[in-house]
């Protein structure tokens, strides 16, 4: 292959992306980061303790110590559930993504701020990507590279040129507020407490939530109706709250995918991580974790890649992940299918949660990100007790 700019081009600054150029460059791989803007995601921030053990994330990092969520019926019925002697770090992605950026910078990486615009191969299967420079009185900039890796969210522009499964993508709208948080806790709202809302007037299918963020709350909401209005259900969710006098520090939104794509690579060069390959867990919502799990899949399938040149080494990538957490992605899908769908379901799924084996299990499978096999009863338990709500042979309480 002919001599070139860059061993990698990581197109896309966000978890995933910035994960990936950081695991390369620490192998020395001439790593380029093309991030757009720094836009801040809309993300309830929430990480488990895996998370920050895996990747080492500082504790200065951490705005927020979760113990308990509290989970809100159509009824509005609440279910508290303790985390027990963990907890769930959050994180306020205008610090935590420039962070990740700037590690990868130290670890050798660059970074040019600019808007990915298109790739082509030439003769020699060199990689040719070119974007708009926000550095550089927006010129057109083309640099050339062995590969590339797509990490620039749900709406891929990466995707839609290379993986062309990627037009099949399922998202929801993702909507969040930042405000100011009240000074004080009370039952309404606790500053070591997410609350999880499942009420079809906020959300048709998906949840509304209220979780803390230090000096600031995160009150957001999903959906994939097209009719739904996102600041409607979140200003009626803050007067619910009694948040609607607090300031409001910023407004974001943003397409969350809510399946993984059938395909990651283009058979070539391409590779795609993070939200371009709907890595977003189903039912939860959850992104941060999968993300930079996804981006550190994807540097291990690169270095692979690189060293041997067998571009059927791409196809790892989704085989690794899927095999790691494919069938927790299918469960909460199925959860997701079924308890979503009505304002009855909802209210039965509340119920649920205040099950303990339900509420261990929950906290495990979080908190580690793998099932607890030993449990098995308690696996058979929980199901039986699904299934019991499901046919209507368990009463709500």
């Amino acid at each position: 292959m002919s001599k070139t700019d860059y061993d990698v081009v990581v197109i896309g600054g966000g978890p995933s992306g910035a994960s990936a150029a950081f695991d390369l460059a620490k192998q020395n791989y001439r790593v380029l980061l093309i991030e757009r803007a720094f836009r801040i995601k809309p993300c309830g921030g929430a990480i488990p303790p895996c998370l920050i053990d895996e990747f080492e994330i500082p504790e200065e990092l951490l705005v927020a110590r979760i113990r308990s969520a509290r989970m809100i019926s159509p009824t509005e019925k609440t279910v508290d559930m303790p985390v027990g002697n963990t907890f769930v770090g959050m994180v306020d992605r205008d610090q935590f993504d420039p962070w990740l950026r700037q590690r990868a910078v130290d670890a050798g990486a660059e970074l040019r701020i600019g808007a990915f615009k298109a790739l082509y191969y030439d003769d020699q299967g060199v990689v040719h990507i070119n974007y708009q420079s926000k550095e550089s009185g927006r010129e057109s900039v083309t640099v050339t590279s062995r590969s590339v890796i797509g990490a620039d969210g749900a709406r891929s522009a990466v995707a839609r040129q290379a993986v062309p499964c990627s037009k099949d993508l399922r998202w929801v709208l993702a909507y969040h507020e930042i405000v100011e948080a009240p000074d004080n806790a009370n039952d309404r709202y606790d500053g070591d407490r997410c609350d999880v809302w499942y009420q079809g007037e906020l959300s048709p299918d998906f949840y509304a939530w209220v979780f803390p963020h230090g000096k600031h709350a995160s009150i957001g909401v999903g959906s994939e109706a097209d009719s739904f209005s996102a600041r409607q259900s979140v200003a009626l969710l803050r007067t619910k709250t009694g948040l609607d006098t607090c300031q409001t520090v910023r407004r974001e939104g943003a397409p969350i995918p809510m399946k993984p794509l059938k395909r990651w690579d283009d058979g070539k060069g391409v590779l795609l991580a993070g939200d371009a390959a709907g890595v977003v867990a189903p039912a939860s919502g959850e992104g941060i974790y999968y993300a930079m799990l996804g981006g550190r899949i994807a540097a291990q399938t690169m270095d692979q890649f690189l060293q041997v040149g067998d571009t059927k080494i791409l196809g790892r990538a989704r085989r690794q992940f899927m095999s790691l957490h494919g069938k927790t992605f299918w469960a909460l899908g199925l959860l997701q299918r079924i308890w979503y769908r009505s304002d009855k379901r909802r209210e039965k799924f509340v119920s649920m949660c205040n099950d303990k084996d339900v509420q261990e299990l929950t906290w495990q499978a979080y908190t580690q990100k793998q099932l607890v096999k030993k449990r098995k009863t308690a696996h058979l338990r929980v199901a039986l007790k699904d299934l019991g709500q499901l046919m209507g042979l368990s009463r709500a309480s």
